[in-house]
């Protein structure tokens, strides 16, 4: 039986990258999946890339701080489906950068509220569903909570994501009872869109080839090879199946081997 045979998992944040390779891992292995993120034409196009005849696939155009529209997203797997037996968040502001010298805390808010409080506010949507039988609750976070990298600032990504890993491990007590299990991914540098542009964009302000930029990164890797977003969904897709039955309030990270803890 394949990881996920018969199960139905929300997923938010999907777009081109780790999103969507976390919804084709779950189609790939058996599962329904339930998409969310806030551009409509992207979930389509997701959606029918995946599964074109719409069998085991559904969607909702969901903004995360938004609490009306994280329990239609909810109601919409419940409704398609039957129910859920998993939440993946990948819903992040990620694309804010700077310390905390230069810091617009305003703007600080604002990512809190979408990385953290968003997520624990579908969660939250999700749990109703997620205690008739069990099942996984999968948080991406990164690296950069515990390991801040050099080659760029954000600070309030790291924070926040962070502070997602500490409010993991009360969630992963409270709900635990319910044979409900929170976990967490944490990624380092992940081969897929958001790399790739970073890739070619230092390659071209520096006047180096690509194949440099790469070759700085994988450097500092134990394993010669960046993870890729697929590394990451398969983790995630671990994660929400029933093999990890007995893995709850734990960090994994991917990020073949650049921090080790």
């Amino acid at each position: 039986m394949s990881l996920l045979e018969r199960k139905t998992v929300v997923i938010s944040g999907v777009g081109a990258g780790l999103g969507q390779r976390v919804a084709a891992a779950v189609v790939r292995d058996g599962g329904n999946a339930v998409l969310g993120a806030r551009t409509e034409a992207n979930l389509a196009k997701v959606a029918a890339e995946l599964d074109p005849g719409g069998a085991r696939t559904a969607y909702r155009a969901t903004d995360i701080t938004d609490e009306a529209q994280c329990e239609a997203l909810a109601g919409l797997a419940r409704e398609r489906f039957g129910g859920i037996d998993a939440v993946v968040h990948v819903a992040a502001w990620d694309s804010y950068f700077g310390g905390v010298e230069d810091a617009d805390f305003t703007t600080w808010q604002s990512v809190v509220d979408v990385n953290l409080l968003g997520t624990l506010r579908m969660t939250r949507a999700c749990l109703p569903a997620l205690k008739e039988r069990g099942g996984s609750v999968v948080i991406i976070g990164t690296q950069s909570s515990v390991a801040a990298p050099s080659q760029v600032r954000q600070a309030a990504y790291a924070a926040s994501k962070g502070a997602l890993t500490s409010a993991m491990y009360s969630l992963a007590r409270e709900v635990g009872p319910h044979r409900i299990r929170v976990n967490t991914v944490q990624p380092g540098w992940m081969w897929g869109p958001p790399v790739e542009a970073y890739v070619q964009f230092t390659a071209h302000t520096e006047g180096v080839p690509e194949a440099e930029v790469l070759k700085r990164l994988t450097g500092r890797m134990a394993l010669p090879d960046l993870a890729t977003d697929g590394d990451v969904a398969d983790a995630v897709v671990f994660l929400a199946s029933d093999r990890a039955r007995a893995i709850t309030g734990q960090s994994l990270l991917v990020n073949a081997g650049e921090v080790m803890r």
